[in-house]
């Protein structure tokens, strides 16, 4: 297995995408949910060297969160967190680094600071805690969130994620705090473990596993980003434009434009649809035009355009690809548009914070390329079913 070296996150990022969990283990989903959600909390759990004041402040949550028993409202409202609790954990965080950076160059990722990073997880807990707890509106209602039209099913779900949040009560020492392990089940009871879908088996493990060395200056792009366009019918695999897509990735590999294609698309339109669109294309490829199918990685997770190309530059690093070499990414001419104007710029910047990747030359009416950067490396629970 590759191993990836640039900074913390991208080692937990393949610990979350490429190490299976022992089958049996107890309480599998809420681990593996923790670990790709909240690595930098996760990294908090057990600690002994909590100062007086933040062990406090701790101690105080959970007795305020316990004491809510199992009324799921209570329970619900108490475990967010006000922003006087992120600022004084996330201060002791940037303060110990966690103990985990084997040198002072991997305190940061791309300049940002493990304080910034233990808020942004904090700010993505209490929207997880709002959405599926409180019903709050998601980031977009029309994909995203749970099924709130019925109101009285709703409230059942949130009700039977507080009373498996409520058994480890009696068990103060067990995690950092019960919020965590409530967010988790609370994805959990809306049936939106999207996060952690297709990790067993892993699609990609064979790639990775067979570590066979890639030579990248032999080739014009460094990979073929092929974007799915998800269905609008219930019951359809693959869309018409999704189809053209896979059909001009085909042509531009068996062109050797570039050593592997990217299929990159989640289980996105119709809402609740179990097909993932990066899966039926990469389907498509192998069945209806001759593609290996060990130069194809997958992306079953993306749900936006925004994240086709974060996604594809973390499977891109950890394969330590060359990130100062382009990538040829295919869709229909009004997504490649798209994808070029001002407005995905600062869709971007709103959504993710920085730039996943910087828009080059378009190369024809369905290609365009992008130069990667490692800014995607960054875990966000603020879009918790793809972070």
């Amino acid at each position: 297995m590759r191993k990836i070296s640039y900074v913390l996150l991208a080692t937990l990022l393949a610990t979350a995408w490429q190490q299976p969990v022992v089958a049996g283990e107890p309480g599998t989903v809420t681990q593996e949910l923790e670990a790709r959600l909240f690595p930098t909390l996760n990294a908090l759990e057990g600690s002994s060297s909590f100062p007086p004041a933040l062990r406090t402040m701790l101690s105080e949550r959970r007795q305020r969160i316990v004491a809510c028993a199992m009324d799921a409202p209570c329970r619900v409202k108490a475990s967010l967190w006000s922003v006087n609790e992120e600022k004084e954990l996330a201060d002791w965080a940037a303060e110990k680094h966690f103990g985990l950076m084997s040198n002072s160059a991997r305190i940061r990722l791309m300049g940002e600071s493990t304080q910034s990073a233990a808020v942004r997880e904090l700010d993505g807990l209490n929207h997880i805690l709002q959405v599926y707890g409180e019903g709050a509106p998601p980031r977009v209602p029309s994909i995203d969130g749970p099924d709130t039209q019925n109101l009285s099913l709703f409230k059942s779900d949130v009700g039977a994620a507080v009373m498996r949040n409520s058994l480890g009560d009696k068990e103060p020492n067990s995690t950092l705090d019960p919020s965590i392990g409530l967010s988790c089940d609370l994805l959990d009871s809306a049936d939106r473990l999207d996060a952690i879908h297709f990790e067993h088996p892993d699609p990609n493990s064979a790639f990775f596993k067979a570590d066979k060395p890639i030579p990248w200056t032999r080739y014009r792009y460094t990979a073929i980003l092929v974007l799915g366009v998800g269905p609008e019918r219930n019951g359809v695999p693959l869309s018409a434009l999704s189809k053209l897509n896979v059909e001009l990735a085909a042509e531009r590999f068996h062109a050797g434009l570039a050593p592997l294609i990217i299929t990159s698309g989640g289980t996105v339109h119709p809402r609740r649809t179990r097909f993932a669109e990066a899966m039926e294309m990469r389907k498509a490829l192998i069945e209806r035009y001759n593609v290996p199918p060990e130069v194809i990685l997958v992306d079953p997770h993306a749900r936006h355009t925004t994240t086709n190309i974060r996604n594809a530059t973390r499977l891109l690093i950890a394969l330590h690809a060359p990130l100062n070499r382009d990538v040829l990414t295919i869709s229909n001419p009004a997504h490649i548009s798209a994808i070029e104007s001002p407005e995905f710029r600062q869709r971007n910047l709103i959504d993710l914070g920085y730039i996943p990747g910087r828009i080059g030359k378009r190369v024809s009416a369905f290609e365009t390329t992008f130069r990667p950067s490692t800014f995607s490396l960054r875990i966000d629970p603020r879009d918790p079913l793809d972070p």
